[in-house]
């Protein structure tokens, strides 16, 4: 029998007895609505973007300071980065906290396209309700841990950057997870599931060529121009799709190509993602993208070098873990929508098409599975370094992809409120479950240990490079 197998039993429960003792962590969250929902709205007015999250990062601290954690800031060389604590003694259990918005991408709440004037980023990936979330479920857990006495410690953790910047990586590779028990995080989505999914690794970088300015017109054939090396290499790498696997993805932007046409530019820029399901398959893809970029180079008299801005490994799943959080979740519930809610629901839809899906499954748990995701998140180094569990609710409307101005307007919306507090419901119950049933947390580190092999050694994607904390500058 597998270590793991007896769970699948207590899978149906909803909790331990222990759980029933103290404070009640679900009503705990249900009575923390208003911090949620104000938290989660002024990290989606700021918006703030990867390692410059300062007033994002500054607010989650003094709520859980006012709370009696201890707070360690600027961990891992991150300026926005930290680790707040309460209780002693172990298990630590760890709840995760993202706070970065999308750059290029603002929306308000209105549930028609209206770009904010004057702001260039937005939550369109819902990490403002991530924090938020995080931060109600983490306070329940304290509530409880000090009404009932029970040694342990919980820790929220501050992490700056998942998109683009891999905060969680340094985080990592600065040891910080070495003491957890367990690791619980969350996300925003479409609909509620607490599924075993895991993610594609990635790696990105900035290549940028340098060439030789002249008159476009006057003297061309002094000219060597850094925008030819980037659509050189460009061309290249569209052609690289038709010879990679399947379930690999590049994708790539121009970030910086030039300023006037009579001008041969000297410097251009692009920004390229490599995503596949193994570490080793992203490093394959990304030795050929290398070569690309330095034939590029040569056949258009330019020079270039890039950067390695950020790398992920792919999310190592634990189903002990997976199979629990999907009985809290469905102890839980869904997210129930008010006449006013389901009319502004409505009215998005109206701009999604086929992709819409029936308003009642925001409500609805899906069936509980093993797949493979085709993005991609830095939770999955923390998942090599601790046993890891995540769970997603329904904070966007059905049909919603992720990195949208639809996205965005729930995010900023009481649909993505009541979200948030579903999340935190299913991870005070699990880091509840957690702290009182040694079984389980044995039976989680042994499929852990199982999954990465007695010979496993962390390696991150992005090498020894020290936090790129202007990459969003």
């Amino acid at each position: 029998m597998k270590p793991f197998a007896s769970l699948i039993a207590i899978a149906a429960f909803a909790a331990s007895p222990l759980a029933a003792q103290g404070v009640d962590p679900a009503a705990d969250v249900a009575a923390q609505q208003e911090r949620t929902a104000r938290v989660a709205q002024q990290l989606w007015d700021w918006a703030e973007v990867g390692f410059l999250e300062e007033r994002s990062s500054a607010l989650m601290m003094e709520e859980l300071t006012s709370e009696g954690f201890r707070i360690e800031a600027g961990v891992a060389e991150i300026p926005t980065a930290f680790v707040a604590e309460w209780g002693k003694g172990g298990p630590v259990i760890a709840i995760l906290a993202e706070m970065d918005a999308l750059p290029g991408i603002n929306q308000s709440s209105s549930s028609t396209r209206d770009p904010v004037e004057g702001k260039g980023a937005g939550h369109a990936c819902g990490h403002n309700l991530f924090g938020a979330g995080s931060l109600t479920a983490a306070i329940a857990v304290k509530n409880w841990l000090e009404s009932t006495g029970t040694p342990g410690r919980i820790r929220l953790y501050g992490t700056p950057a998942e998109e683009g910047g891999s905060g969680k990586v340094y985080m990592t590779r600065a040891g910080l997870f070495d003491d957890v028990d367990i690791a619980i995080h969350w996300h925003a989505d479409d609909e509620n599931s607490a599924a075993a999914r895991t993610s594609l690794a990635n790696r990105s970088a900035k290549f940028r060529f340098t060439g030789i300015s002249a008159h476009a017109a006057g003297a061309p054939e002094r000219g060597r121009s850094a925008l030819d090396g980037v659509e050189a290499m460009n061309m290249m790498a569209n052609m690289m799709h038709e010879h990679m696997p399947q379930q690999a993805r590049m994708h790539y932007v121009i970030t910086s190509g030039g300023n006037a046409p009579n001008v041969v530019p000297d410097f251009a820029e692009s920004f390229y993602y490599v995503r596949h399901p193994s570490p080793e398959g992203v490093e394959e893809i990304w030795a050929r993208l290398e070569d690309a970029a330095r034939g590029a180079a040569l056949g258009t008299g330019t020079k270039v070098e890039w950067e390695v801005i950020h790398g992920n490994n792919p999310l190592l799943v634990n189903e002990a873990l997976a199979k629990v959080m999907d009985a809290k979740l469905r102890q839980v519930g869904g997210v129930v929508y008010t006449k006013e809610e389901r009319e502004w629901a409505a009215e998005i839809q109206k701009s999604f098409g086929n992709a819409a899906k029936p308003l009642d499954s925001a409500a609805e748990i899906q069936p509980y599975s093993k797949s493979l995701g085709y993005g991609s998140t830095d939770v999955g180094d923390v998942s090599w370094a601790t046993p890891t569990v995540g769970v997603r609710t329904a904070t966007w409307v059905p049909g919603t992809s992720a990195h949208s101005w639809q996205a965005v307007a729930a995010s900023g919306n009481s649909i993505g409120h009541k979200g948030a507090q579903v999340a935190a419901k299913a991870m005070a119950l699990m880091a509840v479950e957690l702290f009182t049933n040694p079984d389980l947390r044995a039976a989680a580190k042994a499929e852990f240990d199982a999954s990465r092999g007695p010979d496993y050694q962390y390696r991150s994607l992005l090498g020894d490079r020290p936090p790129a904390l202007d990459y969003r500058k």
